[in-house]
C-alpha cells in the first residue's frame, strides 16, 4: 500500500519533470528528476538493470525532508527515471529516509536498508535527529517498509555511541548466504568509526564489532561507508566530516577517504595499510560501489560539495544535484586507481587528433572544442629546451569565462581553477593536488559534460572533479605554456 506522502511525491515529480528540457540537463551524468539530489543510495543490479536511488527532496531545489529518488540504466550512462521509492511517512522515519543500500534476496525481491530519522526536541528548545536503520522490500518499482522497523536502533550500539550519528548502512551478501552491513557511527570521543553488523536472512540484524576507528585522525563523523574486496586487498571508503588538510590530501572539509588493507574473514578484522583521498577536486562526496555482472567494481559519487551548495540555488532552478561519471576501480602499487567506465567509449565520435604540437604562449587547435567531450592529453618538455614552468588547458571558454587545469612540473602540482567560470559567488574555486610525472611528462584525460569536468591523471592514479555552470555557448579550448613544451591531443565528441 503506497502512502499518501509517497503518492503525492510521485505525482509531483512526474508533472515537474516535464518542465525541464533535455538540454538543461547533463548529457550522460544522472541528475535529479526534479528538486534536490544528494548521496547515491541502493546502487545495485536487479532484474537485468542497474538501479540507483538517491537522496531526494522533490519539492524544492535545496535540501529538505529526504525521500529516495529512483532511476535505472542498462549502461550506467543513459538513465530512465522511475517513481520515487521511499518517502518519510512512518513514525520511525517521519523526518527523513536517509542514505542506504540494496541487495537481492534469494526469493528475488529487492531489499533496501536505509536510515530513518526522527527529530527529537531537546530541553533547550532545539532539535536533534535520532537515527535508526530500517528496511523496505520491493519489486524494483514499489517498496513496502518492514513491519518490524527499525531493525537497528540505540540498543544495538556499543556503549558510548551516539544515537544521533548512526547512519548510512551498506549491505552485502557473504558466500555462505548470510549478510553484513557497515554503518557510520560516532563514539564517545566525538570522532568517527565504522560499525559492522551481521544477519542470517537480511531482516534480523545484530552488532558484531568496530570495523575501523578514526581516533580523530581524519575529520570527525564518518558517513556513507562502503567495504569490498578489490585486487587482493580490502577497501573501506567513507566520507568524513570536518577534515583538516594533510599536505595535499583531504582538502575538502567534508571530503572522501579510502583506506586500503587486509581483512580476515574468520575474525572479521580489518587492518589498515594505506590511506588516500578518493577525489582531489572540488565536488565529490558520499561514493557508493557495485560489483557488476561482469566482475568490475564500479563507483559513483555525488558530484557536489556541501560547502558550495549555494553555487546554483535559486527559486528559478528546477533541479540541483548530479552524480559523477561511474568509475572502474583497481588497486595498483597499493593505491586506488579510477578510470571512466568503458561504456563511455561507445559514446565517442568525431575524433580529432594532433601529435607533437609545440606549445609556447597560447595555442588553439582547429576542431578542439566542445562541452560534451572526452579529451586525452600527453604533455612533455620540448626536446632541446629547458623544462617548461607551467602548462594549462582552458575549457568551457568564452569571451569572459573559462575553467582550467594547470600543471607546474617544478612543484609537481596540478590545479583545477574555476574562478572565471561565470560564478558570481566567492565560493571554493580552486583545488591543488600533488601528482607524479616523469621530468614534466604527464597524462590527462578530461571529460566534459554540460555542467561538469572530471580529469583522470596518469591513467586514473588521481581524479579531480568540479561542477561548472558556465553558459553552454562557451565551447572554446586553448592550451597555454610558460616556456616551451610538446603535446599530443586526441579529442572525441560524446553523443
Amino acid at each position: 500500500m503506497i502512502s499518501q506522502t509517497l503518492r503525492e511525491a510521485r505525482k509531483y515529480e512526474e508533472a515537474s519533470e516535464k518542465m525541464i528540457s533535455k538540454e538543461e540537463r547533463p548529457a550522460f551524468h544522472l541528475s535529479v528528476r526534479t528538486g534536490w539530489m544528494n548521496d547515491p543510495n541502493g546502487f545495485s543490479f536487479y532484474q537485468g538493470k542497474y538501479h540507483l536511488f538517491y537522496q531526494y527532496h522533490p519539492y524544492k531545489s535545496y535540501w529538505g525532508p529526504m525521500h529516495w529518488g529512483h532511476a535505472v540504466s542498462t549502461d550506467l550512462l543513459h538513465w530512465e527515471y522511475l517513481p520515487a521509492a521511499l518517502a518519510p511517512d512512518e513514525f520511525y522515519d517521519r523526518d527523513g529516509c536517509f542514505s542506504g543500500s540494496a541487495v537481492t534476496l534469494p526469493d528475488g525481491r529487492h531489499l533496501l536498508m536505509y536510515t530513518g530519522v526522527v527529530r527529537e526536541r531537546q530541553p533547550n528548545g532545539g532539535h536533534i535527529e535520532v537515527q535508526t536503520q530500517c528496511l523496505a522490500v520491493g519489486d524494483g518499482i514499489d517498496y513496502v517498509k518492514y513491519e518490524q522497523n527499525p531493525v537497528l536502533d540505540e540498543k544495538d550500539l556499543p556503549e558510548g555511541c551516539s544515537r544521533y550519528d548512526f547512519r548510512d548502512p551498506k549491505m552485502w551478501q557473504e558466500e555462505d548466504g548470510s549478510y553484513r552491513c557497515v554503518v557510520g557511527s560516532r563514539p564517545g570521543d566525538g570522532s568517527g568509526q565504522i560499525l559492522l553488523f551481521a544477519s542470517r536472512d537480511g531482516f534480523g540484524w545484530h552488532y558484531k564489532k568496530v570495523l575501523a576507528a578514526n581516533h580523530n585522525r581524519f575529520g570527525k563523523m564518518w558517513e556513507c561507508p562502503d567495504f569490498f574486496e578489490l585486487d587482493g586487498k580490502w577497501v573501506l571508503l567513507t566520507s568524513p566530516q570536518d577534515m583538516l588538510p594533510s599536505g595535499f590530501e583531504y582538502h575538502n572539509g567534508n571530503g572522501t577517504l579510502c583506506l586500503i588493507g587486509r581483512y580476515d574473514r574468520e575474525t572479521e578484522e580489518f587492518t589498515e595499510e594505506a590511506d588516500q583521498a578518493i577525489d582531489y577536486g572540488i565536488d565529490f562526496y558520499a561514493p557508493q560501489t557495485i560489483l557488476t555482472p561482469d566482475g568490475r567494481r564500479v563507483m559513483i559519487g555525488w558530484m557536489q560539495n556541501w560547502d558550495t551548495c549555494n553555487h546554483r540555488r535559486g527559486n528559478d532552478e528546477a533541479w540541483f544535484g548530479q552524480m559523477s561519471l561511474p568509475r572502474e576501480l583497481h588497486i595498483k602499487n597499493g593505491r586506488l586507481f579510477q578510470t571512466p567506465i568503458r561504456e563511455l567509449d561507445e559514446l565517442r565520435c568525431g575524433r580529432v587528433a594532433y601529435e607533437n604540437v609545440t606549445v609556447t604562449g597560447t595555442v588553439r587547435l582547429e576542431g578542439i572544442q566542445g562541452r560534451r567531450i572526452d579529451m586525452e592529453l600527453k604533455i612533455r618538455p620540448a626536446e632541446g629546451c629547458d623544462i617548461y614552468r607551467k602548462f594549462a588547458v582552458r575549457f568551457a571558454q568564452g569571451e569572459l569565462c573559462y575553467t582550467s587545469f594547470s600543471f607546474r612540473p617544478g612543484e609537481s602540482v596540478l590545479k583545477v581553477d574555476r574562478k572565471f567560470s561565470g560564478s558570481r559567488r566567492a565560493i571554493i574555486h580552486q583545488r591543488r593536488s600533488k601528482v607524479n610525472h616523469d621530468d614534466g611528462a604527464l597524462k590527462l584525460r578530461i571529460i566534459l559534460d554540460r555542467f561538469s569536468v572530471e580529469a583522470f591523471v596518469n591513467d586514473g592514479e588521481q581524479v579531480m572533479t568540479a561542477i561548472l555552470y558556465t553558459d553552454q555557448a562557451a565551447e572554446g579550448i586553448s592550451f597555454v605554456a610558460d616556456g616551451t613544451m610538446n603535446m599530443d591531443v586526441v579529442k572525441y565528441d560524446l553523443m
